[in-house]
């Protein structure tokens, strides 16, 4: 099953990083990444620019509402995600608990709902 592990990660804590600090962490995610995939368990895996970057849209009755920045003030803001194949949750949450980028916040760990598998099944 494929389950969706969303990095939340506090940019100040990753501001404070120094470039050899930073490049350390960088190294550390790829050598994981890397003995994802060695175990079959790896699908996909990308960091995100600034929440600074980002642009919120909504649609309100047909009319397009365009916000810079993340929707939210918070602390935390999602930093990257890794798609992974586990045969359950808990495996999941396990390979998750290990990614280098939890150190600097939390990762959600979320199944993927494999919408043609249930239009064919009806569920």
């Amino acid at each position: 099953m494929k389950y969706l592990c969303m990095l939340f990660v506090d940019g100040t804590k990753m501001g404070a990083l120094s470039p050899s600090e930073s490049q350390a962490l960088d190294d550390e995610s790829v050598s994981y990444d890397e003995e994802l995939q060695k175990h079959g368990h790896y699908i996909i895996a990308e960091a995100l620019q600034s929440g600074r970057t980002a642009a919120t849209v909504r649609l309100d009755k047909g009319k397009v509402a365009v916000t810079d920045g993340p929707f939210m003030e918070t602390k935390e803001q999602m930093g990257g995600f890794i798609l992974i194949d586990a045969k359950d949750l808990n495996e999941a949450i396990q390979l998750a608990s290990k990614i280098p980028l939890a150190r600097f916040g939390c990762v959600e760990v979320r199944p993927i709902l494999d919408l043609v598998a249930n239009k064919v099944t009806g569920n």
